[in-house]
């Protein structure tokens, strides 16, 4: 290959020091995000491990402290990748899992560089100590999850998956093919080739959490864009877009569409009499209410001041009827017992409705109908349900 052990370690000692600091860099500016710092520190850890490993002689005094502290700092490095793994997700961080990791590679190195010197063991122990630390953050990444961060959880999962591979396949060879003594910058091919694959494929590994954090950071602006931020619906952009797509697929196979138009009654009245703070917690507790009633595949979203808008797919008028009755009944049985200024604020919405068989499958049509129906319910004493259908009858 042209190239020793120690050439690719300063080599990739330098990359992983640089990805250190684009790492921190980034955690400066994505403080949302968790898990970045603990990459960050992780790759410092490797970084400076594997400079100590590069100064490594077996003539210089203090030799063995050296190989000591450079397999704990890699330990770390490695233990540190899968708490932020799991901080990525999340997910609360299993530091006694990291500390048992780097406690093992610490005593372990003592036992074998220093009390009891026996490089071929201390090999055999880090390696199978490295691949299950890699094996254990390819599961927490080889998981379900929604297109595009499948792509970079995956691409990151499976080069864990053949970094652990790498780890067992070296320790195969060392006690095989090895069974005198094995050494770490020894002119033999095992060296060479495991630190170059093993090297690359860590950077594939780091590079797979860049992946990861900008995959993140889009969806999280996507949703960003298309949320409502006081109360989390979908805003009224998203819920056009929404409404193309289910024209589209309602048009191709004749399915029906419905849909609700909500209003709470005298908004105003509750702003002025008790303030907007009132009025934020208000709607934001319609909110809460109406996406627990609604169905899983159902569009809710704020539609514009104290107004929402709900698409039901594959729902008639009379099957929107009964769910709009429900949320007006979970609404107004609600304990709105809010206090402000020493007075309890009671609230009640009034909702229109309507399905495409009425007014065809375009979204304006159906805003247009269930509006009507709307304003007949507010004018007929509010709190109510009123289909577009019912205000054709006599």
């Amino acid at each position: 290959m042209g190239l020793d052990n120690r050439t690719i370690m300063v080599m990739f000692a330098m990359l992983t020091l640089m990805f250190s600091g684009l790492l921190a860099l980034a955690g400066l500016h994505a403080g949302s995000v968790s898990g970045i710092r603990q990459w960050a520190v992780a790759n410092l850890c490797i970084s400076l491990g594997l400079g100590l490993a590069y100064f490594y002689n077996i003539h210089t005094p203090g030799h063995d402290w050296a190989l000591v502290l450079g397999s704990t700092l890699i330990a770390a490095g490695v233990s540190l990748q899968f708490t932020g793994i799991q901080a990525f997700k999340d997910n609360r961080s299993n530091w006694r899992i990291a500390s048992l990791i780097v406690g093992v590679a610490f005593f372990q190195s003592i036992w074998f560089a220093v009390l009891h010197p026996d490089i071929n063991a201390r090999s055999i122990v880090n390696s199978l100590l490295f691949a299950t630390v890699y094996a254990a953050c390819a599961r927490e990444l080889l998981i379900s999850i929604e297109p595009p961060l499948k792509t970079a959880y995956w691409f990151t999962g499976i080069s864990f998956a053949v970094l652990s591979v790498v780890m067992l396949v070296r320790v195969m060879v060392i006690w095989l093919s090895y069974p005198e003594v094995y050494g770490l910058f020894g002119n033999m091919p095992l060296n060479p080739m495991s630190f170059f694959i093993g090297c690359m494929v860590q950077l594939c590994v780091t590079f797979g959490f860049v992946l990861m954090l900008d995959y993140r950071l889009v969806v999280d602006l996507q949703k960003i864009a298309s949320r409502d931020m006081l109360t989390g619906a979908l805003n009224r952009y998203r819920l056009e877009e929404e409404a193309e797509r289910l024209w589209a697929r309602c048009s191709r196979t004749g399915d029906m569409l419905a849909i609700m138009m909500i209003d709470v009654d005298h908004f105003k009245s509750v702003n002025d009499r008790y303030g907007h703070m009132a009025g934020d917690e208000v709607l934001r507790r319609l909110a809460v209410i109406a996406q627990a009633s609604i169905r899983t595949d159902d569009y809710f979203a704020r539609y514009g001041g104290e107004e929402f808008c709900v698409l039901l797919p594959s729902t008639t008028e009379k099957e929107a009827l009964l769910l709009a009755e429900r949320l007006r009944e979970s609404y107004a049985a609600m304990a709105m017992t809010m206090s402000f200024g020493g007075e309890t604020l009671k609230s009640t919405i009034s909702i229109g409705v309507a399905d495409s068989t009425q007014v065809g499958l375009q979204f304006s049509s159906l805003v247009a109908a269930a509006d009507q129906a709307l304003y007949r319910a507010k004018q007929e004493g509010r709190n109510r349900v009123v289909s577009h259908s019912a205000m054709s009858q006599p």
